[in-house]
This record gives C-alpha cells, sequence and structure tokens, in this order.
C-alpha cells in the first residue's frame, strides 16, 4: 500500500470542512516493548461516521481503548499487579481539550462512550435490566427516553425485552450492548467490532441498524472493523491501519472500488 505520508497528504479533503469532534495526534502505544498503535494521526469530525479498517492484532482495539480513556484503567491495574508495561504517547484531543490524561469515567461523562468488542452484557439481568443498568448515570425521564429509542432503533430487543441476556443470541447480545451504549445520550460513540461472530444475515441486520442509529441519532461514530465490506457503505472516510500504522485513507466510495482493499478485506 501506498505510504503514510502520502496518505496524510491525500487525507484533508473530505474531511476539512468539518468540525473535528476528536482528534488523535502521534499516537504511540506499547505493550511492554511490543509497539501497538505507531505514530498515527486521524481527526474525528462531528457528524461523521469514521471508520477504522483493519486485521487481527492491526491495533483498532487499542487505538478505541485510547480513545475511550479505558488504557489508562488498564494501565494502572497492571502496574498495581506487576503486569506489563503500558506506555502511552501523543495527544487526544476533545474539542480541542487535551484529554491524554483524563480517565474513562470522566470521558463517558463528556459523551465519549466504548461499546467493547464481544458484546458485553450482564446474562443473569433480562434486556430492560440491563438497560437500567447501563442508565445509572442518567435521570429517569432520559432512561424512559432511552429505553423508547432502544426498543425503536432494536425491535427484536423489544421482542425479548424479558428474557434474560446470556439467553440471547450473539447478535442480539451485540444490537443489545450498542443499545446500552446509546442510555446515555453519547456525543461519540466508538464501536469496537460489533459484526465479530455473526452470520452475514446478522451482519446485514446490524449494520442496518447501525445506519439508523445515526440517522436518528446524529451521533458522530467512530467503528472498527475486520470485516470492512458490509460497513464500507455507510462510512464518511476511513483509516486502514496495519500492525499499529497508517497505511491508507479514503471515503468508503474510494475504499469500496480500492484493489488493494478488495484483495485484503474482501476477499477478492
Amino acid at each position: 500500500m501506498s505510504s503514510q505520508a502520502e496518505h496524510k497528504r491525500a487525507h484533508g479533503g473530505p474531511q476539512a470542512a468539518a468540525e473535528p469532534l476528536m482528534a488523535v495526534e502521534g499516537l504511540m502505544v506499547f505493550y511492554e516493548n511490543a509497539l501497538a498503535v505507531n505514530d498515527l494521526s486521524l481527526t474525528v469530525p462531528a457528524g461523521q461516521m469514521v471508520g477504522v479498517i483493519g486485521s487481527n492484532s492491526a491495533g483498532k482495539t487499542t487505538l478505541l481503548n485510547t480513545l475511550s480513556g479505558l488504557i489508562l484503567d488498564q494501565r494502572i491495574k497492571e502496574l498495581r499487579r506487576g503486569g506489563e508495561r503500558i506506555t502511552v504517547l501523543g495527544r487526544v484531543l476533545y474539542q480541542g481539550e487535551d484529554i491524554s490524561d483524563l480517565p474513562a469515567y470522566r470521558r463517558a461523562r463528556r459523551g465519549i462512550v466504548l461499546c467493547r468488542e464481544r458484546h458485553p452484557v450482564f446474562p443473569d439481568s433480562s434486556v430492560v435490566e440491563n438497560l437500567r443498568i447501563a442508565a445509572h448515570l442518567v435521570d429517569r425521564a432520559r432512561m424512559r427516553q432511552g429505553m423508547e429509542l432502544a426498543f425503536e432503533l432494536f425491535p427484536n430487543l423489544a421482542r425479548l425485552r424479558r428474557k434474560k441476556a446470556g439467553f440471547l443470541s450473539g447478535g442480539e447480545q451485540q444490537m443489545l450492548a450498542i443499545a446500552m451504549a446509546l442510555m446515555v445520550g453519547p456525543r461519540l460513540l466508538l464501536l469496537d467490532e460489533p459484526l465479530l461472530g455473526l452470520s452475514p444475515a446478522m451482519q446485514k441486520q446490524l449494520v442496518e441498524a447501525i445506519g439508523q442509529v445515526r440517522r436518528q441519532t446524529g451521533v458522530t461514530i467512530v467503528i472498527a472493523e475486520q470485516f470492512a465490506r458490509p460497513i464500507l457503505p455507510l462510512i464518511d472516510f476511513a483509516y486502514v491501519i496495519e500492525n499499529g500504522m497508517l497505511t491508507l485513507t479514503g471515503t468508503g466510495a474510494e475504499l469500496m472500488d480500492n484493489p488493494e482493499i478488495k484483495s485484503a478485506y474482501f476477499g477478492v
């Protein structure tokens, strides 16, 4: 693929007109001596859907954990138990403010919400109970509004509202995880591999739901995925990363027509 410098020069056109809600500057993340993210810079314009495309171990989850602040919690836990040393360099800007040292819970209160991979839900609690747990930071009126929106966006969840989350299918659990993230009314929604492990039919259903989330709420979305084909039609702009490095950028339409992307991520 092209060099990172070439992509930085090519970048700027599609996103230059939009005001960035979040920006990353020169991000580097080390796990001990292993480099997980290497000098990565990107911008997330307000109101857009930005994709982060990459294979397994490309650095997608590390990037989203850094944007959400979860990497700081992980670093503290590893330090306390004498585990691997995590080092984070570079800056994360949110609404123009440097939040690199802001804890995850404070970022969540500022509207930055992460929906982690493999749909982490409370398996022994019902769908409704999961949504209520997720809404613990908001008042009753907003909780009720969030519940109504969740069942409107995900009709399957309305039908299964009394069912324990542990008995839902993988796709239904992923819908619930996204609905839980929406309960707090995020300004920036981070989706980490929402299509992982789902059947093609369920992937299609979930992609349609994510598109509806954006249309109805106007929330800014960063979606990290290995399965590029289903999500590229939704994406305004995408970053392709390999081994933690930026290798390619472009609009969703541009990447859909890129032979390198087709070969690497479409299997053609």
